[in-house]
């Protein structure tokens, strides 16, 4: 296995800018995640690496070795899309083994048959391994796809979005198992996509990228608990963090979206540190209380319910609040409800850059 190095790299196709000075690094046996929404310039950053395309400026490197100018059977990296790209007409075997019998690495045939029955058993789809892959389940051809891939023993994996066409029980079940296979191969992985339940579980560093630029780069734990600025604030987490626009004033937070004061207590004011005036305040909707004690009271505009936990919005005046509530709390639509914030969990924002405070 061998690490990532993306140093100053730009890509521009005709008229448009898809990467700009976007610099890189992945550690050799890493699981680092690429998250970013359509658009974003993720699977750009993908085929630069694979050497599918080249830079317009700056250096791709893997293994500490400058391959801008490699093509891509040489960088010797393996691909895995959400298109599962197998032989319909082949069996699973015949899929697995394709790679390792190219003229460019002649592999022996007992050691085809070697990789493939680990890789097989790795990826429990040995009792698959006679039948056609057009007659397999979504999630067994992806499996293959994955086997297909690991037989090659590459240097590195790029994953793009591969779980992305798998119905939602699948796609949890399959998480694990790659991360679960990752650590086993003590393989360097690059995993793209766009869903943040996915980046935040498997990723060991997390990278959210967007409009072409690397916004933040650290652990699941670094970025959703302290966004470096609203776009990270607002795009991880499910529902999306409050942001309440306003002014300190003295004691107190001043909401512009409607007749909404929040008192500043002693860990709201440490959280946000020496800020005044104009100010973007973030609240997690698992962060906000309901009770009767609480100091603001809200009506209630919706209920979404999750299960084991509702998300309650919340509605003072103009302004909208969500609210992550467990299930057995009763909460009913129009009814009238208090609530208040954990304060030391606030997180403050520049509303004119958006960059968060401190």
């Amino acid at each position: 296995m061998a690490g990532i190095r993306l140093d100053d790299v730009s890509k521009v196709f005709g008229g448009h800018t898809a990467l700009e000075h976007l610099s890189l690094d992945i550690a050799d046996g890493e699981f680092f995640v690429l998250l970013g929404p359509t658009g974003a310039g993720k699977t750009t950053t993908l085929r630069l690496i694979a050497g599918l395309e080249k830079p317009t400026t700056g250096t791709v490197s893997i293994g500490g070795e400058d391959v801008s100018t490699w093509s891509a059977a040489e960088r010797d990296v393996a691909l895995v899309f959400q298109h599962y790209s197998l032989y319909p007409r082949y069996t699973v075997r015949e899929n697995l083994e394709f790679p390792l019998k190219s003229n460019v690495r002649r592999t022996p045939r007992a050691e085809i048959d070697a990789r493939v029955a680990k890789a097989a058993k790795t990826l429990r789809i040995e009792h698959l391994l006679d039948r056609k892959t057009d007659r397999l389940s979504g999630g067994e051809m992806q499996r293959v796809s994955i086997g297909r891939a690991i037989v090659r023993e590459p240097r590195a994996f790029l994953m793009d979005e591969p779980l992305s066409n798998l119905d939602a029980k699948l796609r949890e079940a399959l998480r694990a198992e790659l991360k679960d296979l990752q650590m086993t191969l003590g393989a360097t992985v690059l995993f793209v996509t766009h869903d943040q339940v996915e980046a935040m579980s498997m990723g060991d560093r997390v990278g959210v990228l967007n409009e072409g630029r690397i916004i933040q780069i650290g652990t699941p734990y670094e970025i959703y608990n302290k966004p470096r600025d609203l776009f990270v604030a607002g795009f991880v987490g499910s529902p999306a963090m409050n942001v309440l626009e306003g002014e300190i004033a003295g004691d107190r937070i001043v909401v512009r979206q409607g007749a909404l004061e929040l008192p500043l207590e002693a860990a709201g004011r440490a959280r946000l540190g020496a800020a005044s005036g104009a100010v973007a305040v973030g609240i997690r909707s698992e962060d906000i209380r309901l009770g009767p004690d609480q100091p603001i009271a809200a009506r209630v505009h919706d209920v979404e319910n999750h299960g084991v936990e509702q998300v309650v919005t919340l509605r003072v005046d103009d302004c909208q609040l969500r609210a992550t509530v467990p299930a057995i709390h009763p909460v009913a639509v129009e009814s009238t409800v208090r609530f208040g914030l954990d304060q030391a969990k606030l997180h403050g924002f520049d509303p004119r850059t958006g960059l968060r405070l401190g």
